[in-house]
């Protein structure tokens, strides 16, 4: 049975060569939300390859999972798999595939539980700095504005999500400015960039040796920056937003000659102030839908033996 050594090489082959195709691309900085719609359809088609690989190898071992997988199928789409000619290796391949698997899912429960310890940390510590007038219940979006001698506005996300911003932050910025600020930290609410950011976390450090994973995990971190930009200067306007960044982060050396943890943040103001176009619409969709067929792959390579047997 060779489904699934071929969904095995398949998961190689996209994990080394999707990375590679989307650093060549030009049009990945110009549309951040079709090039995070593609890094996941990538990812996902190698999980459903080690998925898919990891099902038929337990079905190739063990009866019982057999019984379970192909409980409706007809016998010759059984035997079209040839589950019984396979050695010790499906075993012990389906045990290694499943705890990857779980391996995977324990490392997004300690991501999220990180996170949420932090956020915990960060709203009891709001409280104190901003507290809730008597009778005042906590509200959905509200704006909470904190003494501080740095410019600054970010969005803590919860049952009750705040966005904050400083008053360092709103003595600094200017006419629109501020407004444009604001619809950055919105965008990443509403888009729920924080799952996207645990997701590819999660996979990157449950997985250091896999370089897709942590390809998967550094981009995801820039292009919810970009494409918070790109909602922000639609609204507000790219020279805006852009004199907006400066102005939050100026003080904080990321212009400087020296490498800074904040090294994006020019590359975010060059982009914004040399206004790249759009992708035609057409051309947004066909990206959009190619991608989509990316995981409908490994699918299509598990069914191959039974639309035979059953053509």
């Amino acid at each position: 049975m060779m489904v699934p050594v071929a969904l095995l090489l398949l998961g190689a082959l996209t994990a080394v060569a999707g990375p590679r195709l989307l650093a060549r691309a030009d049009w990945t900085d110009r549309e951040p939300v079709v090039t995070l719609w593609v890094w996941q359809c990538v990812v996902a088609a190698v999980l459903l390859c080690c998925a898919l690989s990891m099902t038929l190898s337990a079905a190739a071992a063990w009866q019982a999972v057999r019984g379970h997988v192909f409980a409706t199928a007809p016998s010759g789409v059984v035997e079209a798999y040839a589950l019984g000619t396979t050695g010790p290796w499906a075993a012990v391949t389906a045990v290694v595939l499943a705890c990857a698997g779980l391996w995977s899912g324990a490392m997004l429960v300690r991501e999220i539980a990180r996170a949420r310890s932090r956020h915990s940390r960060e709203r009891a510590e709001l409280l104190v700095r901003a507290p809730l007038l008597p009778g005042e219940e906590p509200a959905d979006g509200r704006l909470v504005v904190l003494e501080g001698d740095r410019p600054d506005a970010w969005w803590l996300p919860g049952a009750a999500p705040r966005l904050i911003v400083t008053t360092a932050a709103l003595r600094r910025l200017k006419g629109r400015q501020l407004d444009a600020v604001l619809a950055h930290e919105q965008s990443h609410a509403q888009a729920r960039h924080d799952w996207l950011l645990h997701c590819s976390g999660a996979l990157a450090g449950g997985f250091p040796q896999i370089p897709v994973f942590a390809a998967f995990r550094d981009e995801m971190h820039r292009l919810v920056e970009l494409a918070a930009d790109d909602v922000a200067s639609r609204r507000h306007g790219r020279l805006t937003t852009a004199l907006a960044l400066v102005e939050l982060n100026e003080d904080r050396g990321v212009f400087g000659p020296g490498p800074t943890p904040h090294a994006h943040v020019p590359q975010r103001v060059h982009r914004l102030l040399t206004a790249p176009d759009r992708l035609p619409a057409r051309h947004r969709l066909r990206l959009t839908a190619t991608a989509a067929l990316v995981p409908v792959i490994p699918v299509l390579v598990a069914l191959v033996p039974s639309l035979r047997a059953l053509g």
